[in-house]
């Protein structure tokens, strides 16, 4: 699942969507490492501020926890 530029939901509400289907799936299991902000910026085509966006809406959902320097992590 990718965003699409042309939906009026905003961006960061599209791409923490597809994070979140990608961990309810079972694409990321518990612990596993959330790819980095410079890879969801190329494959889904989104500032860095989108980026940051969505991951802090799925850290304040519970979904993922972040360690400095080390990235993001499914909860």
């Amino acid at each position: 699942m990718t965003v699409d530029h042309r939906d009026p939901t905003p961006l960061y509400v599209q791409l923490a969507a597809a994070i979140r289907a990608d961990i309810t799936s079972g694409n990321f299991a518990k612990d596993d490492l959330i790819p980095s902000e410079s890879y969801l910026q190329q494959t889904h085509g989104v500032s860095r501020v989108t980026v940051r966006k969505a991951m802090e809406v799925l850290r304040t959902e519970g979904l993922i926890y972040t360690l400095p320097q080390r990235g993001s992590y499914v909860r």
